[in-house]
């Protein structure tokens, strides 16, 4: 009599396997900080745009969970937004996507993959941050998370709302510069804490 065979599976198969589950599982946990985040909102009444705090879920996004994961855990949440679902402080539809906020709304997801790029490369040589790669990652949390927001943000919101460039920069821009900073100040803390927490999510 022959006794049956036991299959197992390949070490490297589980071991992709966790990795992917685990990809999965903090991509919808930060998309669900970013719907959370974006419902903390004070409007100032003389704009459209309110002060949220998306933009630190974003920074966090890319500079905790990388590239790939930081990516995707933000456009998920544009993606269903953009069916109608009312994950963006309160609001969802087509509307939102192509409204007044719009410019900046777009950026988001490309903002979360430039900021995990620079943080993937600054952790993938050491698990700890020296004071140089401490600069580099506020420095691209200001140029992604913030600059590049605003390149595009701004020009959309001076179209649709019909300012000019000059009206839509008081109105987009310049009064969150400040908050901005500070988000950007805070994200590198718990990035630079936190990371080298977090299990890894590929080899």
């Amino acid at each position: 009599m022959s006794i049956p065979s036991q299959t197992t599976t390949p070490l490297s198969t589980q071991t992709s396997s966790v990795y992917w589950i685990r990809g999965i599982v903090f991509t919808a946990l930060f998309s669900a900080l970013f719907i959370a985040f974006s419902w903390i909102k004070v409007p100032l009444g003389y704009t459209s745009v309110p002060i949220t705090l998306q933009t630190l879920a974003v920074m966090l996004a890319g500079g905790l969970l990388g590239a790939v994961y930081g990516f995707w855990s933000i456009l998920i949440v544009l993606l269903l937004t953009a069916t109608g679902l009312p994950l963006l402080h309160g609001n969802g539809g087509l509307p939102l996507i192509f409204g007044a906020t719009g410019g900046f709304i777009w950026m988001f997801p490309i903002a979360a993959l430039l900021i995990g790029l620079v943080s993937d490369k600054l952790f993938r040589s050491s698990k700890t941050l020296n004071a140089k790669s401490i600069v580099i990652l506020f420095i691209s949390i200001i140029a992604f998370g913030i600059v590049l927001v605003y390149i595009t943000g701004v020009p959309w919101l001076a179209y649709k709302a019909n300012y000019t460039l000059s009206a839509a920069l008081k109105g987009g821009c310049y009064p969150f510069l400040l908050g901005d900073i500070i988000k950007a100040v805070v994200a590198v803390v718990l990035i630079r804490t936190l990371r080298p927490l977090l299990p890894k999510f590929r080899k």
